[in-house]
């Protein structure tokens, strides 16, 4: 098992502390380029509880992610939204979606994504 990124972990600590979704990142995790914002974790659970209570087949699954969870100690995860898996030219999905990914399968980072601007 590696050790996670300090610094990646300390982005993620951050906007974890400050409830901000405005922290575009993109990371290589197990070979696949994933370019988004980052949210904190509670956000996430939320904005993904609401999306499956909406669904006629998935709305069961809803409670899972409104659970509260609140492990001690530095962040072990980033949570995107509004991302997508580069895969050449595309971005899949192509409207974002949101992904959760281990801080210890992250091989590279940048700040910045390729699928959002604020201009």
């Amino acid at each position: 098992m590696s050790k996670p990124d300090e610094l990646l972990v300390d982005v993620a600590a951050l906007v974890e502390s400050g409830h901000s979704n405005q922290m575009s990142l993109t990371v290589v995790a197990c070979g696949a380029v994933i370019t988004g914002r980052l949210a904190p974790e509670a956000v996430w659970r939320q904005r993904v509880s609401e999306v499956l209570a909406g669904s006629d087949r998935l709305s069961d699954f809803s409670a899972v992610f409104t659970a509260a969870k609140h492990e001690e100690g530095p962040p072990t995860h980033l949570h995107f939204h509004v991302a997508r898996i580069l895969q050449g030219t595309v971005g899949i999905p192509e409207t974002g979606g949101m992904y959760r990914v281990a801080i210890e399968d992250v091989s590279a980072w940048t700040i910045g994504d390729f699928s959002y601007s604020d201009h």
